[in-house]
């Protein structure tokens, strides 16, 4: 007996909701740690505020709260103190594009190198020999001095030796592709949570030692059209909003 077109219609949505469902869960999930991040609280305190146990401000962090009823991310976005609507807004849902975030932070890069005399290239593609086509995330340009920066933007830094092997490949990729007698550099812009900065911060020798340029020259470079590029990668931070970038201050000694 053939089966119900109409059952397995609704056996797809389901599936197709709870995938939804889920996706929605781990946005609002980040979105909670980040804000209880920035308001300097720890799980128990959120917890005690909202009337919930701390594991379970652990369980909507880690993105396990789809089956949450409303009243508890209600609780828990007053706790951090938002309010809900503003709460799920700040947690890219199906009215926006699922990469706001990493947009919002390539925004203040093409703004602040237009005032400089560069020429901007969101998304610019590099051909590769792999199925998938690689993209720089700004390539920024300035032909009359012939210098270039490839800028990578990371918003969660989850493998800071990829961040540093996927920007130098295509920083290599660039050289290529514009020829000799172009100066190519790398910067490196990570949104400036607590968790980022924490991490950067624990490693500056590391990130100081593999991006020595002075982040100050490096951002007077892209707004400045007499400014050279300086002689080696840089890295710089945007604020948590993505509005504006700004001077890292790392420190190699330990």
């Amino acid at each position: 007996m053939a089966a119900n077109p109409a059952a397995r219609r609704a056996s797809t949505d389901e599936m197709a909701g709870r995938a939804r469902a889920a996706y929605v869960a781990r946005r609002l999930g980040t979105g909670l740690r980040e804000a209880r991040l920035a308001a300097g609280l720890r799980q128990r305190e959120v917890a005690a505020r909202a009337g919930v146990s701390q594991p379970e401000v652990s369980r909507l962090e880690g993105g396990h709260g789809s089956d949450a009823g409303i009243d508890t991310w209600a609780a828990c976005a007053a706790a951090v103190g938002l309010q809900l609507a503003a709460f799920l807004e700040g947690a890219p849902g199906a009215d926006l594009p699922r990469d706001i975030e990493h947009l919002r932070r390539q925004n203040p890069v093409v703004a602040t190198a237009l005032a400089g005399g560069w020429r901007a290239e969101p998304e610019s593609a590099l051909q590769g020999d792999g199925p998938r086509a690689r993209s720089i995330d700004v390539l920024l340009t300035r032909v009359p001095s012939r210098e270039a920066a490839v800028v990578e933007v990371w918003d969660l830094l989850t493998d800071g030796g990829a961040a540093m092997r996927g920007l130098e490949a295509k920083v290599l990729a660039t050289r290529d592709r514009l020829g000799p007698g172009w100066r190519v550099r790398g910067l490196l812009v990570v949104r400036g949570t607590q968790r980022n900065r924490s991490l950067i911060g624990g490693l500056a020798a590391l990130f100081a030692a593999r991006y020595p340029a002075s982040s100050h020259t490096f951002l007077r470079a892209l707004r400045e059209p007499g400014t050279p590029l300086p002689d080696a990668d840089g890295l710089a931070w945007t604020d948590v909003r993505g509005a504006r970038l700004l001077a890292s201050r790392l420190r190699s000694r330990p």
